[in-house]
Formats: structure tokens, sequence, C-alpha cells
């Protein structure tokens, strides 16, 4: 048996989901990567090497989340019988359970990995069903997966997503606290039911928010980013996030937000204005006062979604 054949190297964004105002329906892909090196096998091994970050925390055996990825997808195009383990590399930027789609590089990874090895069965659409089976909802997989910004709507069982590049060229700034934050509490501290007053105000500000940037509105941006359905519940569980927002604004950034579940928080700005270092630096010395210490990325949106590197 020819190993290499069964073997595809994959390169797939992080994702800030979101977005402010758009809670478990918006999403952007960043140009932050993990890179994941697939081979499937025909023995029952599951072989899992990781470096980068976060290396130290990821399963290496059957509960790795790439791996159950390769195996949904194997059990989808009815070859599980064929292929029975893998061996997986990941290489890792994306700090991991910080609210940049960790969990979403690895799913999306597996299946597209999978995907190509088998000869592409399955198109995006279909892949994209699954990553959302497998992550529970689409706001983080579907921009890993197809890239820019996206719109998702579960309708069902089935998940529609509308992917588009903003017309406005923007730079993102993300304070990555030293604290990791599970989606798991944080949507704990979520209330159950909300004011028609809360509905109105997010529904408002997440139509402005993809209005403005399909149409190239830098001037409608600066109250489409705010949110009333879950930043302020989850505020107690990032020190000072209303203080850094304030002070990301302040230096000059055009709105801020909690970057999918937390701990991260993310400031958007223009390439035009130059302010990303000033920007970066009051976030991070707004997170010191509060006693959290925090470095700082500047990335852009990534174009491209999950790539496929070497087959």
């Amino acid at each position: 048996m020819d190993i290499k054949k069964n073997r595809a190297v994959v390169r797939v964004p992080g994702t800030s989901a979101n977005c402010g105002p758009g809670f478990d329906c918006l999403g952007l892909a960043a140009t932050i990567y993990n890179q994941l090196d697939v081979t499937l096998l025909r023995s029952a091994k599951v072989l899992v090497e990781s470096s980068g970050e976060g290396s130290e925390n990821i399963p290496r055996g059957k509960k790795n989340l790439a791996w159950q990825a390769v195996r949904r997808l194997l059990l989808e195009v009815g070859r599980e019988n064929e292929f029975k383990g893998a061996f997986i590399r990941t290489k890792n930027q994306v700090p991991l359970a910080r609210g940049l789609g960790s969990s979403s590089t690895a799913i999306v990874g597996g299946l597209v990995a999978a995907n190509e090895i088998l000869g592409a069965p399955l198109n995006r659409q279909q892949l994209l069903k699954l990553a959302t089976e497998l992550e529970g909802h689409p706001d983080n997989v579907a921009p890993a997966l197809f890239g820019g910004f996206t719109v998702s709507v579960m309708d069902g069982g089935d998940v529609q997503t509308f992917s588009f590049l903003p017309r406005i060229k923007l730079k993102l700034i993300v304070a990555v606290p030293d604290f990791e934050l599970s989606t798991r509490l944080a949507r704990k501290v979520l209330p159950k039911n909300i004011s028609r007053r809360d509905a109105i105000f997010n529904i408002s500000r997440a139509s402005m928010l993809v209005a403005a940037l399909v149409e190239g509105r830098e001037d409608l941006l600066p109250p489409a980013f705010d949110d009333a359905l879950h930043q302020p519940y989850r505020k107690k569980l990032v020190p000072g996030m209303t203080e850094v927002f304030e002070a990301a604004k302040n230096a000059g950034a055009l709105g801020a937000a909690i970057s999918g579940a937390g701990s991260c928080l993310i400031a958007f700005t223009t390439t035009k204005t130059k302010l990303e270092e000033k920007i970066s630096s009051a976030m991070v010395e707004t997170f010191k006062l509060h006693g959290v210490n925090a470095k700082s990325l500047i990335l852009n949106v990534d174009k491209r979604g999950a790539k496929v590197m070497k087959r």
C-alpha cells in the first residue's frame, strides 16, 4: 500500500463568532491558522502528534476532535471499514479555548482532509452540514470552511450560509488573555428568555453590521457591534471587559466584541487608519489594570477558508 496516496495536508483559519450582535449566526475567518496533516490507516490505530498552541492539552487518541471528524466523514460515505484509523499531526497557531475557533479548525480540517483523500465525494455544503452537526452550531465552522464573513441560518436540520468579503479593508486586533474560558461555562451564564426590546436591539445591529460591510459603509459600523443578548452576561467572566472595549474605541477602533464565547476580545479598525498598534497597546494595558496578562494579535480577514496544501 502506498501510504502517500492516503495523506492530505490542510490549513484551516481561526475564526471569531458572533461579531457582537450576531449571536450564533455571524462569523469571520482570520489570518491565523492550524495545519493538519492527516494519513488514513487501514489498521484501527489513532496516533496524534501536536505542536504549537495548546498542544499539551490536545487528546492523542480516539477522543481527538480531528479524528472524530474524519470518522464521521468515513461513516457518511460508507468507507469506515476500509480506513479504521489515522495518523494526525497538527501545527497550531490558534489559541486553545479562547474564542478563536480552535475546535472548528480540528473539525473542518479533519473533514476536508479525509474528503480530499477519498476523492472529494462531498461538496462544501455537505461538509458544512457534517461540521455543524459535530460543533453544534455553524457560526465558527462556516467561516473556517468558506473564509470571509459568514451569515448562517439553521432551518430544521439544514444549515444555509452566505459567505462574503467585506468592502471595508478591516484589521482585527485580538487581545488574548492568559486564561481559558469554556464555551459551556460561557453559555451557562446566559438567560433563558430575553425581552422584546433586547431582541430588536440585536436584530437591528446585526442587520446594520452586514449591510455596512457589504456596502462599504464604514460610517455605519460604530453602533453595529453593540450587543444585548450575550456580552452583558459574560462580562463577569472576563475581568475588565467593558473597560477594554472602551479603551479600544478611545484609541480609534470602530467597535469591539467578545470573540466567540471568550476569553479573547476583538476590536475592529481599517487598514487605512494605521491605528492597530495603538489599539492593541490600549487593550493589553487596560487588561493589565484589571489583573489580567494578555498578548495581542493583529490579523486580517482570511479570504479562502480551509485550503488543501498538499495531497
